[in-house]
């Protein structure tokens, strides 16, 4: 293999108790494995691709080995190369951060505090991933940390480093079906089993885990509510029809649907804890709620709709998604897909969100979405309110500080550390655009005549 300068390599065991091993160059295409299937590792930062069951990825043990190896073998150097690669490094983030108009140690709200220096190292070797970690782990902080997010992601940040983990993200992303059928729960057990208490303290009465709509709207049960409604104004409901609800949640959605728009709910989650809780909070109305992927539907339905599910779909999945959505909706039907959005194509998540909240997500981009419905819907309309996400993303931040004296006892410090630094930062990346949220609507055979669309 061309340029090949790690001598460093593994051993490990697959299935079977064969054993692999593999060397790389620096290019994210060019492997060499050493008898068999590859477990990657790269120059300085090992990134690892290991393997259980029968052959399958696991993409968080990659996050995880790679840190792992860092942090183990660094404090090994000799202490003139631990120097020169921390100055090295902090030059670098310093660069980084002037861009932003970000100080190290500065007085202003968005500046940042480092109270350890492997924030440096970290940050530059592992992008968003390193400086999300560090800060759940307190060794940096930021009075505003929304306002310090807005600005690193406004200045293109994430182009200025090139972390071996991106490449691995990538490759790992085109090689493999990360979100397959047989992976279909791990997010509803990792993310949305995380507890209905805290859900419950976080979002509004309803318990919608979803962008609002903050049209004159002054309260984010406003904000939900009107959500809802352009939802169901925009599918045009009439009473009698039946619904299929692909990400159901907590049941809010159908609850209200049935109980506004007099019309029956099939609702499906792959999250054990929303289910359970759904059923309960829906008793007594026409709503059946199903523990089940949206691959298994079956069955005919007058209108069809998505709240925040597609990000769990996945690229490789996306045409099979509005292929099943064409074959259970009516000919006379509609669908309707509120989804976060990507500016451009990925075929990955981010690897901080993928390892700590949503695990094996991405976020589609428009074209992903287009050229994956053609053929089987009918484009009716696109809404983009982008901006309104910012603003839920805060009064959700803002609910939960308010309510962790009560929470503190059933999650950690760096959980809390964690699940602020995902909201935040979520929240600064819709205030600059650098994601978007989208509501598609789409018909079976086009609506007759002229039609207005609900705003």
């Amino acid at each position: 293999m061309r340029g090949k300068k790690l001598a460093y390599y593994e051993n490990f065991t697959y299935p079977e108790n064969r054993r692999y091993c593999a060397l790389w160059s620096g290019n994210p295409h060019e492997f060499a494995p050493l008898g068999g299937q590859i477990r990657t590792i790269c120059p300085l930062m090992t990134q690892i691709i290991t393997h259980s069951g029968q052959g399958r990825v696991e993409q968080g043990s990659v996050l995880n080995r790679q840190s792992e190896f860092l942090n183990n073998h660094y404090p090994a150097l000799k202490p003139h190369y631990r120097e020169r690669i921390d100055s090295f490094c902090q030059k670098q983030l310093e660069r980084i951060f002037d861009c932003a108009d970000i100080k190290i140690g500065g007085d202003r709200p968005w500046d940042i505090q480092i109270h350890n220096p492997i924030v440096f190292r970290r940050a530059i070797t592992e992008g968003n991933l390193g400086l999300g970690e560090s800060y759940m782990d307190g060794f940096w902080d930021c009075e505003e940390l929304e306002e310090f997010m807005f600005r690193l992601i406004s200045s293109k940040a994430d182009e200025k480093i090139v972390a071996p983990i991106m490449f691995i993200g990538k490759w790992i992303g085109r090689t493999y079906n990360l979100q397959r059928l047989s992976r279909a729960y791990t997010v509803g057990e990792t993310h949305y089993n995380t507890g209905n208490d805290l859900f419950k303290a976080m979002l509004d009465q309803r318990m919608i885990y979803s962008c609002g709509y903050w049209k004159e709207a002054k309260s984010l049960d406003e904000a939900q509510e009107k959500k809802l409604r352009l939802i169901f104004d925009k599918l045009q409901l009439q009473p009698g029809m039946r619904l299929l609800d692909i990400g159901c949640g907590w049941g809010g959605a159908a609850r209200f649907a049935a109980e506004h728009y007099n019309v029956s709910v099939t609702g499906l989650t792959i999250s054990t804890e929303q289910a359970k809780f759904a059923r309960e909070y829906c008793a007594g109305l026409p709503i059946t709620i199903e523990l089940s992927d949206y691959r298994k539907q079956q069955g005919s339905f007058d209108r069809i709709y998505s709240i925040g599910m597609f990000e769990h779909v996945g690229y490789k999945n996306y045409h099979n998604y509005f292929d099943l959505v064409s074959r259970c909706l009516k000919q006379d039907g509609l669908t309707l897909l509120h989804t976060i959005g990507s500016n451009t194509p990925r075929t990955n998540g981010d690897p901080w969100s993928c390892k700590y909240i949503f695990p094996n997500s991405m976020l589609p981009s428009a074209s992903q979405i287009t050229k994956n419905y053609e053929g089987l819907l009918m484009l009716e309309d696109w809404h983009v309110f982008t901006f309104d996400y910012a603003l839920t993303l805060k009064e959700w931040h803002e609910n939960f500080e308010k309510q962790w004296p009560v929470l503190q006892s059933s999650y950690s410090e760096r959980f809390h550390r964690m699940w602020r630094y995902y909201l935040l930062s979520f929240s600064g990346a819709f205030r600059c655009r650098s994601i978007q949220l989208w509501q598609v609507l789409l018909s079976k055979n086009g609506l007759p005549g002229r039609t207005s669309i609900a705003r």
